[in-house]
């Protein structure tokens, strides 16, 4: 009997011979054409499903390609999407499991109003739509072990990261001590609605409280005496608009190690600036006014700029500063150097500037 001994050097050379012949691509490039999401250099998802939850709230079940590492409850991904031929990136939380069963991460989508991306994602997303994808980020997650109650509070589509936590939790066996109010305008607008009411019924230690604010006005911080008395025991997490954020920041002022919070919109802007002319790469200076964010005013000059949170956390539109200074349009301090990296979704125009572009 003979065996043929085959050189563990085989599978590169003719990988090497392959690419050879398709230089200046690679025998990736071509793999790709086929399978998207075999790629090693560009992290990719398939849509696999898109299930409504409420009339402006999608949930889209995405099947990440090579490259996907995972995520922790409560963290967020950002997401590219192709919309009328300009790719434009945005962040959502995930809303599914940490170890999903079926190796799918979910992101459920609240359309905005104007909003060209969350519009198009939760309404115009057919099964089978390629997505870009990054790496999972943020640091507003459990502990890696959970040994004491916990308090939840959202407000809106804030409730998606939390419904991570939830899930996550759940997976592992009855949920701890918790207790979740959570705020919507109306019943038909609560996401997640059935599964939070099921969740609840299941779990004798989780107590659900749901705030219709049409109706019942908006949550006050101070009713927690009342529907949560032990609140300064319980690691608390929050999740909302800003009003709800800013709040809670107040109402835990004595003890912030207990706070977790997470911010979906950016902080307001101070009162606006000189502005000035402004130039993207080598084209024509574009005239930016005091109150617009340098990203608003490059996209509406026609600029393809990188974005992502667009609200300063994620530094997914950073771009280097080369002549003049830019202003934080949250403080409005004036600050640059040549060769600093500006945020461009919180930084607004003070006198004539240039910045490099991606195709610079």
């Amino acid at each position: 009997m003979f065996f043929r001994v085959v050189s563990p050097r085989r599978p590169s050379r003719l990988l090497a011979a392959a690419a050879s012949l398709t230089t200046p691509l690679l025998p990736e490039d071509f793999v790709s054409l086929v399978d998207p999401l075999w790629s090693t250099t560009a992290l990719r998802g398939r849509v696999v499903e898109v299930r409504p939850e409420t009339a402006r709230a999608t949930t889209l079940r995405i099947r990440p390609g090579r490259g996907w590492t995972g995520h922790r409850a409560g963290q967020y991904v950002r997401i590219g999407v192709d919309v009328n031929g300009v790719r434009h990136w945005r962040t959502y939380s995930l809303s599914g499991p940490e170890s999903p069963t079926d190796g799918c991460l979910t992101v459920t989508v609240q359309a905005q109003p104007d909003g060209v991306v969350s519009g198009h994602l939760a309404h115009s997303t057919p099964v089978g739509t390629i997505v870009q994808l990054e790496p999972a980020d943020g640091d507003f997650v459990l502990p890696s072990a959970v040994s004491g109650p916990l308090l939840m509070i959202t407000a809106g589509s804030g409730i998606t990261p939390v419904m991570a936590m939830l899930r996550t939790l759940a997976a592992l066996g009855p949920l701890p001590d918790l207790v979740l109010l959570h705020s919507a305008p109306t019943a038909a607008e609560v996401i997640f609605n059935d599964e939070l009411r099921a969740l609840a019924e299941q779990h004798p230690s989780a107590r659900l409280a749901l705030r219709h604010t049409t109706t019942e006005g908006r949550l006050d911080l101070a009713e927690l005496d009342t529907l949560c008395p032990d609140w300064r025991e319980r690691e608390a997490f929050v999740c909302g608009p800003t009003g709800l954020l800013d709040a809670a920041a107040r109402h835990w002022a004595s003890q912030p190690d207990r706070l977790h919070l997470e911010r979906f919109t950016p902080p307001p802007r101070s009162a606006g600036g000189s502005g000035g002319a402004v130039s993207y790469g080598s084209a024509d200076p574009v005239e930016v006014d005091g109150a617009t964010s340098l990203l608003e005013a490059g996209e509406a000059a026609g600029v393809l700029l990188p974005s992502g949170c667009r609200m300063g956390i994620c530094f997914g539109c950073v771009l280097p500063l080369r002549e003049g200074q830019v202003r934080d349009l949250r403080t409005g301090e004036v600050h640059g150097e040549p060769g600093d990296l500006v945020q461009t979704c919180i930084s607004g125009a003070s006198g004539a500037a240039r910045l490099d572009t991606p195709t610079t």
